[in-house]
């Protein structure tokens, strides 16, 4: 099936342009919501993350301990690898199973990484980027998740930046503080277009 890979910095919006999407019918596979789904209690990867990071790393209901967790793996690149080594596996094999399975015209895979793991590019036929500023993205996250200023532009920091996002994409959707309308007629304008090239 046409697969689009929809991809963008924390905080861009790229959530609410997924789910414009998927009001067109279109099916989502996203990438995070498997990440959560393997590291929720009794999820497939933390049998994994247990062995390898220690049981202080599994909070009390059996799920990943996601502040602890994060707070180690952005002081330690090691530890980072090693995580990733666990659930990278895991999340692509997921993905592409529900990709498999997915019914409709095409279908738009969410990759918040896609343009950092540099693999996922060869697994789409478009590369969809949702913009906007660094300083939007530090707003709306510090908003959203109540991080400071100084962890928004951590994660930031670890993350492709804003250009070679744009570089890596085929369509760019501009999500700088646009009106939601606006937004929803850029969403339906690309829309019509992956119809145009999957066949539809």
């Amino acid at each position: 099936m046409f697969a689009v890979g929809l991809t963008g910095g924390i905080g861009s919006g790229k959530s609410t342009v997924a789910d414009l999407f998927a009001a067109h019918g279109v099916p989502l596979v996203d990438t995070d919501l498997i990440a959560h789904r393997i590291t929720a209690p009794h999820g497939i990867a933390m049998p994994q993350i247990a062995a390898e990071f220690g049981d202080s790393f599994v909070a009390a209901d059996g799920s990943l301990d996601r502040a602890r967790m994060r707070t180690l793996v952005f002081s330690d690149d090691g530890a980072r690898k090693r995580l990733e080594g666990i659930t990278h596996p895991l999340i692509r094999a997921e993905t592409e199973r529900e990709q498999r399975e997915a019914q409709g015209p095409y279908v738009i895979v969410v990759v918040p990484l896609l343009v950092e793991s540099g693999s996922w590019k060869t697994r789409v036929n478009r590369v969809l980027t949702v913009d906007c500023s660094v300083e939007t993205q530090i707003s709306r996250v510090m908003s959203r998740n109540g991080f400071s200023r100084e962890q928004v532009l951590a994660i930031i920091a670890r993350q492709a930046t804003r250009e070679a996002r744009l570089a890596a994409a085929d369509d760019v959707i501009n999500n700088d503080n646009a009106p939601l309308e606006a937004l929803k007629a850029h969403v339906d304008a690309q829309h019509r277009v992956y119809l145009s090239l999957a066949g539809a």
